[in-house]
């Protein structure tokens, strides 16, 4: 099945971050094309498309020959339409299918969502439809008109509507597909629930004829007192005028952009610097003589040093966990606010200063609340396990992901670390090209930040011994390293006579760990499943990475039981990895404590 690409309905040219970008890859030149993303939608003029969708289910792709988009009516008795939305099941939006029908739980095919909404046209405003997330390909028409469609199921996208709203109801449709496919981004198999659907809210936004589209405003890469900043205007026709303020400090400074809309800017600032200690956000707000627009945003530096991380110029060690944006309590995708914050306040019960957003990008409230909480992110994107090294086009989808996610959370000071992938085998050239090129293109669209990998290949010169070599780390700032010593090879005792050596001079994050507890089982240390098990693993694991060299931090997985169609083993996982140090609903396990005991002698 060949590769169905993004094809937005519009895009803006022009210099600056993300925006024309040519990256060069093991296949050559290969065109990015510009992210077209709306900044910061929370802080613009919106009209909520969240609630009650109809829904189509379309297991054999019917509908696109049918016409679904159309939405038509029988004009008269005998005409033949053989959908009708207006009588069709019901899907809420935000939300998966799969947690919503029974019937929906395994389901992986096309379903058709449609809506209707009301809108008065107001003079000299543009429109745009904003989702949020869609997993995994979404073609969108707006009363029979394609937008576009958009591939990728958890970075956020929006098509210009100006030209095809009508002044009064309007019907949207959209066509969700969450089929696998060999050569996707994430690929046939992973270990996380294929949550489908309209999974993020949906909005109407109103904007100018030019409007703020994106910007930047964070400090200079090893600067505690100099913000380096940059605007793109969207609509621009010549030069325009933008001021930057941060009220608080006094700081006001205006630029003029180039004819495409984009400027750039130094601004000196004495600021409080941004940490888990002291989570300090400023408002910002940047204007232009047609919009303004305005967020919090935190500052501080992140670096490395040698085998060390370095936060605002000292050395910290991250106490983390890593998680899936999975709900507790009510199961199925995690999108609300409610639901971000039970997750992170389990991470600061904890102990953590740190978490692991594995292995996608999650909802832009989940990143605007760590940075209000003080917690530092890794965010990934979901290049899993054996994706098609090859394929130049898994290669761009790859990229674009990236890249959307780079443009949708660059203002957030708790992210400190974009990571490439996740377990990616096997060891090949080709694989080794493809990473290299994320890298190097996450580089060159935001300088800032670290980044990472996390890698499992290791060396075993002797049966003690582990030398972690992955010629990927040449590449990464820092070295992620997930390994399950005493749950998939071996005892959890061995980790006591286990030595690590690494091939590189780098801060090591041991970004997996751990092992199987159904909450409420019990037995001996020695028996698999029992709560007894898993924390006698995370007591021997804790020794154990004490002695490893260069560690600078760690992210056991995983916080949270979750939804896994590869654990079917009855009334142990009954479909859910049980990894968690907490039970999907609520429940502390015993390897909980463990960890968190040594989390709070370490922030000692």
């Amino acid at each position: 099945m060949a590769l169905r690409r993004f094809t937005p309905a519009w895009f803006v040219l022009g210099a600056g971050f993300a925006f024309a970008i040519l990256a060069l890859t093991v296949f050559g030149h290969a065109q990015i094309a510009p992210a077209n993303l709306i900044a910061n939608v929370g802080g613009r003029s919106s009209i909520s498309l969240d609630g009650t969708w109809n829904a189509i289910v379309d297991p054999y792709e019917t509908g696109m020959g049918s016409r679904f988009y159309l939405n038509a009516k029988p004009k008269t008795k005998s005409d033949l339409v053989e959908y009708n939305f207006d009588t069709s099941g019901k899907l809420k939006v935000p939300g998966d299918w799969n947690s919503q029908r029974e019937s929906l739980l395994f389901y992986e095919g096309p379903i058709w969502y449609q809506r209707y909404f009301s809108y008065k046209r107001r003079a000299h405003k543009r429109l745009f439809l904003y989702f949020g997330a869609a997993n995994y390909r979404a073609p969108a028409w707006l009363n029979g008109k394609k937008l576009g469609e958009h591939e990728g199921g958890f970075t956020s996208f929006n098509f210009e509507v100006t030209d095809q709203i009508a002044d009064g109801e309007n019907s949207l449709v959209v066509e969700v597909d969450n089929t696998r496919h060999v050569e996707s981004v994430p690929t046939l198999s992973t270990d996380w629930w294929n949550y489908g659907g309209l999974t993020r809210s949906v909005e109407l936004v109103e904007l100018p004829q030019t409007f703020i589209q994106n910007y930047s405003v964070q400090l200079a890469k090893g600067s505690n007192n100099l913000i380096a900043g940059w605007v793109k205007l969207n609509g621009a026709s010549g030069p325009q005028a933008v001021t930057v303020e941060i009220p608080e400090i006094q700081l006001k400074k205006s630029v003029t952009t180039d004819a495409s809309g984009y400027a750039e800017f130094q601004l000196k600032a004495a600021v409080q610097l941004w940490s888990p200690e002291n989570p300090k956000l400023y408002r910002v707000r940047l204007s232009t003589s047609e919009d303004s627009v305005e967020e919090e945003i935190g500052f501080r530096t992140i670096e490395t040093r040698g085998t060390q991380i370095l936060l605002n110029g000292k050395p910290i060690f991250l106490r983390g966990v890593s998680m899936h944006e999975e709900a507790a309590f009510r199961g199925g995708r995690a999108f609300s606010e409610e639901d971000d914050r039970i997750l992170l306040d389990w991470a600061r019960e904890l102990g953590c200063n740190f978490v692991r957003l594995a292995h996608y990008p999650y909802n832009e409230a989940m990143l605007r609340l760590a940075d209000r909480l003080g917690l530092l992110v890794w965010e990934e994107v979901p290049v899993y396990w054996n994706i098609a090294w090859e394929n130049p086009a898994t290669l761009q989808n790859a990229e674009e992901q990236l890249r959307d996610v780079i443009a949708r959370d660059h203002n957030r000071a708790a992210i400190v670390m974009w990571s490439m992938s996740n377990e990616t085998a096997p060891l090949s050239d080709a694989r080794l090209q493809f990473l290299k090129s994320m890298a190097a293109y996450a580089r060159s669209l935001d300088p800032t930040r670290l980044i990472t990998s996390a890698l499992n290949h290791f060396e075993k010169p002797n049966p003690n011994l582990r030398v972690l070599n992955d010629p990927l780390g040449e590449y990464l700032d820092v070295l992620g390293m997930n390994e399950y010593l005493g749950w998939y090879e071996n005892r959890p005792e061995d980790a006591d006579h286990t030595e690590w050596k690494m091939a590189y001079v780098k801060p090591v994050i041991v970004s997996e760990f751990g092992g199987g507890a159904v909450y409420g089982m019990h037995g001996d240390a020695d028996e698999r499943f029992t709560e007894e098990y898993q924390a006698n693993l995370f007591e021997h694991q804790l020794k154990m990475l004490q002695r490893m060299p260069g560690l600078a931090g760690m992210s056991p997985w995983v916080l949270m039981d979750f939804r896994s169609p590869r654990r079917p083993l009855v009334e142990i996982q009954d479909y859910r990895n049980r990894k968690g140090l907490i039970s999907d609903r609520g429940q502390r396990k015993q390897a909980f404590y463990v960890l968190q005991k040594f989390y709070e002698e370490k922030a000692k």
